[in-house]
């Protein structure tokens, strides 16, 4: 019976964030960048989703709890090496394998679903999932014979200055047969100046088997971006915040000042509700019909079904609240 699993990469230090956090537990909008990646897989219901951790793993064990199933890269060689640390969970077993990592929190169930589908209707070895940024830049290329056809990916620092032209990349997600891509594993080298065991090395490796390779693009270009920096982090935050301030508004909530209003991912809000302008809605709260909320109050793990008069904040038993709700 062929199955699905999952592959998240969560083991990297991320230096370049700066941060004693470990990269993957950098909040967005009320949520380390790594549940949101484990949240959209288990919406699609994966047979088995497996978190490679390394780097500081029991702080990140803790943040996303025991629940989950782990596998450990105690030493940071690489993607492909990070994969091959599911060997004894994965490698014997027939299915899908879908690989992402864990910072990039913009994804979505829409686009994973999309990128199995492909890749099953495509009867493909592997299915890497593509995009077009405006500057290619610091991605992985993906070179194409004169037919159209995937031939190998190159990372950026490893393209010559033709490939650097290529505008199309990997967006680091990829989805193989499990067992055609663990026997591939083992043939991945570090012939690279990072001298690290790329995973997509694994592409080239099944092309040159025979092996069938195909490609699908993310449906829109930010799902793809990955997370290495502050600055990526906080652009980031800024388009989850609009897209939960959206789906608010699509449900029926009135949200009258947009640009200082602030939802975490997890609130929960009726319809017909007004939240009035600066107001941080965060944690678990959740607000029911017919409400009005703020102006400039902040809620925090907040649950009231329906409020309709003003309510003295030190009634409720979150200290965060800082203001009223009417």
């Amino acid at each position: 019976m062929n199955q699905t699993f999952a592959v998240v990469l969560a083991a990297g230090k991320g230096t370049r964030m700066k941060s004693d956090l470990p990269k993957v537990l950098h909040d967005v909008c009320g949520k380390p960048m790594v549940q949101h990646v484990i949240d959209q897989l288990q919406r699609i219901s994966m047979d088995r989703i497996i978190t490679v951790i390394g780097h500081q793993s029991e702080m990140i064990k803790q943040h996303l709890g025991p629940s989950l199933e782990y596998a450990y890269q105690e030493e940071q060689l690489g993607t492909a090496h990070a994969v091959k640390m599911c060997h004894e969970q994965l490698a014997d077993q027939q299915g899908s394998t879908l690989i992402i990592t864990g910072d990039t929190p913009l994804i979505t169930e829409k686009t994973l679903r999309k990128c199995l589908e492909h890749h099953r209707t495509t009867n493909a070895a592997a299915t890497i999932l593509t995009m077009l940024p405006e500057d290619p830049s610091g991605y992985g290329r993906i070179i194409r014979d004169e037919k159209g056809q995937v031939l190998r990916i190159v990372e950026h620092k490893d393209a010559s200055e033709k490939e650097r032209e290529v505008r199309e990349v990997n967006s680091g997600i990829f989805c193989f047969d499990n067992k055609l891509l663990f026997r591939a594993l083992e043939q991945v080298s570090t012939n690279n100046q990072q001298q690290e065991y790329y995973l997509p090395d694994v592409i080239e490796i099944l092309k040159h088997q025979g092996e069938k390779i195909s490609a699908t693009s993310v449906y829109d270009i930010e799902e793809g971006l990955g997370i290495n920096n502050p600055e990526q982090l906080a652009h980031a935050k800024d388009i989850l915040q609009k897209r939960i301030i959206e789906y608010h508004t699509s449900n029926g909530v009135t949200v009258m000042e947009p640009s200082s209003t602030y939802i975490e991912a997890e609130v929960k809000i009726g319809k017909n509700t007004v939240i009035e302008p600066r107001t941080e809605l965060k944690g678990n709260t959740k607000i029911g019909d017919n409400c009005i909320v703020g102006p400039d109050i902040r809620l925090w793990n907040y649950t009231s079904i329906n409020i309709q008069k003003q309510q003295d904040s030190s009634k409720t038993d979150d200290k965060s609240v800082m203001s009223y709700v009417k």
